[in-house]
């Protein structure tokens, strides 16, 4: 592990070095998104593409199952790299290889053996069913492969190997994009072609990550005789990894909630809404790169009790944040016409994405400081501020801001409750660092640094 990097480098330099990576690999993975998204769009079937955002949750789904073992291992291994602690780190990162792939198995008999309850829990009517069907069939067959991958990508970067884990993120976006249109046009596989695009282009993403494992890593493991855990570090991986998980859960659910809420305005609403969220990734990835990809270097340094240099980190990233933040919120506000268009040409669904992207984009600040926050508690262990976070902004809080704004406002309102709900649990964040985070780094609450 580099620690020169995580002890002494420059904090700007130690923190763009581990984040960029990540962000590029988000950049990329965004790509994919936008082409994916733009091939189904271009079928010109209205409910294909609804049926497709309708089961879009089910692959969020197992990216928030993998950050069980992926974010809350890689906070456990920090910590523990921190402390010198690096044989315990290697015996956890092998559990968390192999439990993602039962957990994976284990998600894909279940989910499929409750296929048409899920799919009408979603929201698929008879217009919607046949199309969420084929891409929700297929994205669950390839589950243990998808929840895989989200395991090893973020464990690397504990090591300081934030360029591999963006190559090999990469590298399955890459294949990802190339398939699309051969499955979706080419082959007129439809949304099935682009639920088998999504998880080939995973099976390359996991091959690439077993062959650094043996070949490159020294401090990180696949082998199953170093399979060896103890019982309050598994607790911790749990600890952090769960409340990692409800975030993208939450994610999940806001996206179904909302879809719900715009059903009784038509499957057209429905299919804006699909367009605008993965418009809004183009925000909202950027945001989570640079804040997890600070992970390893705060995990580390609270790990080490280095308390002068995690302030001094933690003051570069929220300063960070929220000024990309803003800047963000302002280009897309400004080209949503034109972004929107790119894949809908229709004037009436521009006239309604073009508002549903401009209202998104009110909250985007607050988001970066819930980021920020919730990737300082995970790096910490503070399991209770992450929970309470990952369960807000879009599950309790949202969901209360829906309802409430949606019979005030009606449509408007349902429009407006994820910037509100941002609003209300970036107060909340605030708080809860100050009472978990902040007081903690006083002078004379963890050891005294003299480190840059």
């Amino acid at each position: 592990m580099q620690n020169e990097l995580f002890e002494k480098a420059p904090v700007p330099k130690a923190y763009f070095k581990l984040a960029l990576p990540v962000v590029f690999s988000m950049v990329v993975s965004l790509i994919y998104n936008m082409v994916d998204t733009y091939f189904i769009a271009q079928t010109g079937n209205t409910n294909l593409v609804a049926g497709v955002s309708l089961s879009a949750p089910i692959f969020t789904l197992m990216i928030a199952l993998g950050d069980i073992f992926g974010l809350g291992g890689s906070s456990v291994i920090s910590r523990l790299f921190g402390q010198k602690q690096d044989a315990d780190g290697k015996c956890l990162s092998v559990f968390c290889f192999y439990a993602a792939i039962l957990c994976g198995v284990i998600v894909a008999a279940v989910l499929m053996l409750f296929r048409n309850p899920v799919l009408r829990l979603l929201g698929a009517d008879e217009e919607t069913f046949t199309y969420a069907s084929q891409y929700f069939t297929y994205i669950v067959i390839g589950a243990p492969f998808i929840i895989v991958s989200y395991t090893p990508s973020n464990l690397l970067r504990t090591e300081g190997f934030a360029t591999a884990s963006m190559t090999g993120t990469v590298l399955g976006a890459v294949v990802n994009m190339i398939l699309d249109p051969i499955f979706i046009s080419g082959l007129q596989w439809g949304a099935a072609g682009a639920a088998i695009a999504t998880v080939i282009g995973n099976i390359c993403t996991d091959i690439f990550f077993v062959w650094f494992l043996l070949k490159k890593s020294k401090r990180l493991s696949i082998n199953p005789r170093e399979l060896r855990i103890k019982t309050a570090e598994l607790g911790q991986i749990f600890a952090i990894g769960i409340p990692a998980s409800i975030t993208n859960l939450m994610q999940s659910l806001g996206t179904a909630l909302t879809n719900r809420f715009l059903l009784p305005y038509g499957n057209e609403k429905v299919a804006a809404m699909g367009i605008v969220m993965k418009i809004n990734m183009i925000a909202v990835l950027i945001l989570v790169g640079f804040a997890f990809g600070a992970q390893p270097l705060i995990g580390y340094n609270y790990g080490a009790k280095n308390d002068l240099r995690l302030k001094k980190i933690l003051r570069f990233c929220y300063g960070f944040e929220c000024g990309i933040a803003l800047v963000l919120a302002v280009i897309l506000s400004a080209a949503a016409p034109g972004l929107v268009g790119m894949f809908m040409q229709d004037s009436e669904m521009i006239a309604t994405g073009v508002p549903m992207l401009r209202m998104q984009q009110v909250g985007m600040v607050f988001v970066a400081i819930v980021l920020v926050t919730t990737c300082t508690f995970q790096s910490a262990g503070k399991a209770g501020g992450a929970f309470l976070l990952s369960v807000s902004r879009q599950g309790v809080i949202f969901a209360a801001v829906l309802l409430i704004a949606s019979k005030v406002l009606g449509y408007t309102g349902v429009l407006l409750a994820q910037a509100v709900s941002d609003f209300l649990t970036a107060i909340l964040a605030v708080g809860l660092f100050y009472t978990l985070v902040w007081k903690e780094m006083q002078p004379g609450k963890m050891h005294k640094s003299t480190a840059p």
